[in-house]
């Protein structure tokens, strides 16, 4: 007698024409914003990872939802002419990168349209186009060379494995805290890929314990390593769930012994439970607390919590669309509202009257401080504090600036500071972002202030995956160009 099966199907909502583990054909017809292709069955919007526009795809459905779903692509049955073969033998469990099998001319327009989309559809600007002349300029996107070795910073989370001393340090899973163990990552210089395999083998030589997510036990949680693509120096930080690290002094001498070029070592302490890397107390357990690395002319201290641009080769690139947007001829007063450690405030007090740097983190402040004075600048003022207190304050004190420079975090700028710009009046606002969508929002506000926006520069940070920066140069209505 047949056993009776006592689990329900799941049923699809209805009207939807998949369901749930069924395998279908989809044509795919565009790129969705984590980089996965997405696909139409009988018009029902499948996202699926690693398929391309213009490719048809047999897929296995692994989700459904009212409006679209999620499917697993189980075989290319025509393929893109965009499609190239990933270099990175990990690249499809890895989540760090998402776009490595789109041929990199084809990355490049993909980020220039989505730029385009978010504008269009986000901040309802009229963007110039072959039919259209009137509008935003958005130009191609400024791709590298070489698009490969450029992150000078690399933060690897360390976790127990099944291995031989329990210790694995890599990227996580796409979509899950799972890591995968890595040898060698393709976007990192070599000398980080040095620096993970030397502590993690000596981590296991010593029989130091990872940390392990579930418990909270364990001690080694992050493996950070920075290095000066211009003058070759490492910084080695370790972030642990403890203060005291056993056997330090061996630990120190054999990192050491292993990476001739290092400088600092470092230890943060972050015993909280939380996805958060750093903690609040950082220590150098050996050598200096900075190292120093170049972007033009400009030299940089860069400490173990620094925020410095991961990508030096295109931060030239970018800080220099900044300063040609900024037209300064040396007499401007210039504000950076998100000046961090002074990066974009360096570079414009070289060709401006004075530069106000206002940064919400105090380290970040000290850092700029310490880089004006490294550098002999003596036109830039830094201050700490949230930038939509303090640029009224300097208003107070009789500061006008000409030209406005933001380049805030994801989130974009605080809805305060836009209102701060739009009292202030300055000629020009130079936004900096790496967020299409925030700055799409926000650029609507500028230009629903008296603003409008006459160009965009898309600069890929970052390439092989979806993330993409721009510099919109926005000036006030009565300002010619």
């Amino acid at each position: 007698m047949r056993k009776k099966n006592n689990q329900r199907r799941e049923q699809p909502p209805e009207g939807v024409p998949v369901e749930k583990n069924g395998e279908y054909i989809a044509d795919v017809v565009g790129f969705g914003h984590d980089g996965e292709g997405v696909g139409r069955v009988d018009g029902f919007t499948l996202f699926i990872h690693g398929a391309l526009p213009g490719e048809r795809v047999r897929v296995k459905v692994l989700k459904v939802k009212k409006q679209y779903g999620y499917a697993k692509l189980l075989e290319i049955l025509e393929a893109s002419p965009d499609r190239v073969d990933a270099p990175c033998p990990i690249y499809k469990q890895c989540g760090g990168c998402q776009l490595q099998h789109l041929s990199y001319e084809a990355q490049l327009r993909w980020k220039r349209q989505l730029v385009i989309d978010n504008l269009t559809r986000i901040g309802k600007l009229q963007v110039a186009g072959e039919e259209q002349e009137e509008g935003v300029a958005v130009h191609p996107t400024l791709g590298m060379s070489d698009p490969w070795r450029y992150r000078n910073k690399a933060q690897v989370p360390i976790g127990l494995g099944s291995e031989e001393g329990g210790l694995v340090g890599g990227f996580y899973a796409q979509g899950s805290h799972r890591i995968i163990d890595m040898k060698a990552c393709l976007i990192q210089h070599e000398n980080n890929d040095t620096v993970v395999a030397a502590v993690k083998r000596i981590a296991r030589e010593l029989g130091i314990r990872p940390y392990d997510e579930e418990s909270g036990k364990g001690l080694l949680r992050h493996v950070i390593a920075r290095c000066g693509f211009n003058t070759g120096e490492i910084m080695v930080v370790l972030v642990t769930n403890g203060k005291d690290i056993s056997r330090a002094d061996e630990l120190v001498g054999l990192i050491r012994e292993e990476i001739p070029g290092v400088r600092s070592i470092c230890q943060n302490v972050n015993m909280e439970r939380t996805n958060v890397i750093f903690g609040s107390e950082t220590k150098v357990l050996w050598g200096s607390d900075v190292i120093y690395d170049t972007i033009g002319d400009i030299r940089f201290a860069i400490s173990a919590r620094s925020f410095y641009q991961v990508n030096p080769v295109q931060t030239e690139v970018l800080y220099g669309k900044a300063l040609e947007y900024a037209q300064l001829t040396g007499e401007e007063i210039v504000i950076d509202a998100y000046c961090g450690i002074g990066t974009i405030s360096l570079f414009l007090a070289q060709r401006a009257g004075k530069v106000y740097g206002v940064e919400i983190v105090p380290e970040a402040i000290e850092d700029a401080r310490r880089n004006a004075l490294l550098n002999g600048v003596r036109n830039a003022e830094f201050e700490v504090g949230a930038a939509e207190a303090v640029i009224p304050a300097w208003k107070q004190q009789g500061v006008t600036p000409d030209v406005i420079v933001v380049d805030p975090p994801r989130k974009g700028c605080d809805a305060a500071l836009l209102e701060t710009i739009v009292a202030m009046r300055p000629e020009r606002v130079v936004y900096v972002s790496c967020n299409p969508s925030t700055l799409a929002r926000d650029l609507r506000v500028l230009e629903d202030g008296g603003y409008r926006t006459v160009e965009v520069q898309p600069v890929d940070m970052f390439p092989h995956t979806t993330h993409i920066e721009n510099v919109a140069l926005i000036v006030r209505n009565d300002t010619d160009v």
